[in-house]
């Protein structure tokens, strides 16, 4: 009997995604607040447990000490299982979960990287694997703020 337990256990527990480790990724509400308060653009990452992807990015890109630095130092990083349940509240304060979230911004295949200003204003949505010099680009693009004047494939085209 404790053999079976300890299988259902295992088996039968929900799984969650991981973030990158040595970041300071935090859940959406809280994210979106901090933003506010410290004026920093977000970055909200879109992962799934099992997802293959996301660790090639988790390992690659977000294992490269510069985009470390980069995005702990400029960026409020929120992290939101594509396929989770756990509420969160919108700005304009709807309540949905973060499963909810992840199909209204189209994270239909992760991993999905969506820029948010401060205020909670989309603008970049990234999906898939994007490597360190991708991470630095995008990163040029929301801290100057490229987006009041074209859109990001513009930039990354480097038409003005």
């Amino acid at each position: 009997m404790r053999h079976l337990f300890l299988w259902l256990l295992l088996f039968c527990a929900p799984a969650l995604a991981d973030p990158p480790a040595g970041y300071d990724f935090v859940d959406h509400d809280t994210g979106l607040a901090r933003a506010r308060a410290e004026s920093k653009p977000v970055l909200l990452y879109f992962g799934r447990y099992g997802c293959a992807w996301c660790e090639h990015t988790n390992r690659k890109t977000f294992g490269d000490p510069e985009i470390r630095r980069i995005y702990t130092e400029h960026y409020v990083l929120v992290y939101v299982d594509a396929e989770g349940g756990r509420r969160l509240r919108l700005p304009s304060g709807e309540r949905i979960t973060e499963a909810e979230l992840g199909a209204r911004l189209g994270a239909y295949a992760t991993p999905l990287f969506v820029f948010l200003t401060p205020e909670g204003r989309q603008v970049a949505k990234i999906p898939g694997f994007k490597t360190v010099e991708d991470f630095k680009a995008y990163d040029r693009y929301v801290r100057g703020r490229h987006y009041e004047r074209q859109g990001l494939m513009e930039f990354l085209e480097g038409r003005p």
